[in-house]
Formats: structure tokens, C-alpha cells, sequence
């Protein structure tokens, strides 16, 4: 029998489209399971790229997770025995989930938020940035440029929308380093490299 651990503690996993933010997030819940940890993985009903009912990369690897819409429903859906938390696009809910991050911690469990910092315009893309205020640990995660090879630190979209959400992968977004990203073409032509 293991020893539940008093000590509650947020972390946040951020980055770029194609950083692997989300495989960061299920290597270290699958870690948890391994040990026999009580766990619970949550995503945003919305996001039905890859699958409905589960967490999914882009490099295909995938943990079982349960949909909510909002943060109130997932504060409803956590189990008394749950002791960490997986949480997934965060940047998809609500700025409720900054407080019930924060008194999950409290209360002891171990909460680990993936999501993009940034939106496509490279504005603090909420509630990310602030989790990453009230969190003990923070990965910053890059990617590979997908136009030159550097270290890609933003997400160009490469299809023309005005809205802030536009799901989609290698077809709707790009990894960009700082010199390659540009603001001032809302439609870019794709490299066509397909899935990666």
C-alpha cells in the first residue's frame, strides 16, 4: 500500500502547437498509473481532433480521458481518491479553472495542465499564463520550426479565420521560431509535410 502524499501541487506544461506538450502530459500520468496512483485525465468536449473520449499527440500516443464542458463540470467529474489530475488543452477552458487548480492543490492532489501559452496572434492565450503564475512548476516546450529547422516558440496559423479557436493540426497550424513567424500573412501556404 503506498502513502497518499499531503502535498498538493500544480504544474503546467506549455508551449507551441507540436511541442509535445500533450505526450508530456500522458508520459507523466501514465508514470502515476504505473504506481498504482489513483489518476483522472480530463480534455475540453470541444476538442475531437483525434478522439472522443481519450488524449491523443500527434506522435499517436494516447491515455484514456473523460470529456468536460468547463471547469465546473470537471470540479463535479474528480473523485475523492483521485490524487493527480491530468488536464489537457487547457487553453479551451474557462478562467474558472485557474481557482479550482489552485484548491485542488490545496487539498492535495497533484494537477498537470497542458496547453498553448500563446494564441496565433502571440497573445497570452488564457487561462495558461495565469495557471503558470499560481504554478510550483512550469516546462516551457518548444518545437522545430516547421519553415527552417530552429526552435519553434509559436504557432502560425496558416489558414485564413478571424476566430480565436480553429481546431485542426499540420493542416490549420505551424510551429514557428521567431524569425519565421508572421503576423502579417493570415493565410499561409502549407509545406504539405502531412502528419507529424
Amino acid at each position: 500500500m503506498y502513502r497518499r502524499s499531503a502535498d498538493g501541487w500544480v504544474e503546467v506544461i506549455c508551449g507551441p502547437m507540436f511541442s509535445g506538450k500533450s505526450e508530456e502530459l500522458i508520459r507523466r500520468v501514465t508514470r502515476s498509473k504505473i504506481a498504482r496512483i489513483p489518476v483522472q485525465v480530463f480534455k475540453p468536449q470541444l476538442d475531437t481532433r483525434y478522439a472522443d473520449e481519450e488524449v491523443v499527440s500527434h506522435s499517436a500516443l494516447k491515455v484514456e480521458a473523460e470529456p468536460v464542458d468547463g471547469s465546473l463540470e470537471l470540479l463535479r467529474a474528480i473523485s475523492d481518491a483521485t490524487e493527480v489530475i491530468g488536464i489537457d488543452e487547457g487553453q479551451f477552458f474557462d478562467d474558472g479553472l485557474v481557482d479550482i487548480v489552485d484548491n485542488l492543490a490545496a487539498k492535495g492532489k497533484q494537477v498537470i495542465v497542458a496547453g498553448l501559452d500563446t494564441d496565433f496572434l502571440r497573445r497570452p492565450f488564457e487561462p495558461i499564463p495565469t495557471l503558470c503564475d499560481r504554478a510550483e512548476y512550469v516546462t516551457k516546450m518548444l518545437a522545430v520550426c516547421h519553415r527552417c529547422g530552429g526552435a519553434g516558440m509559436y504557432t502560425q496559423r496558416i489558414v485564413h479565420s478571424d476566430d480565436l479557436v480553429v481546431l485542426g493540426a499540420t493542416d490549420a497550424y505551424e510551429a514557428r521560431c521567431r524569425m519565421c513567424y508572421d503576423p502579417t500573412e493570415p493565410e499561409q501556404p502549407s509545406l504539405g509535410l502531412g502528419d507529424e
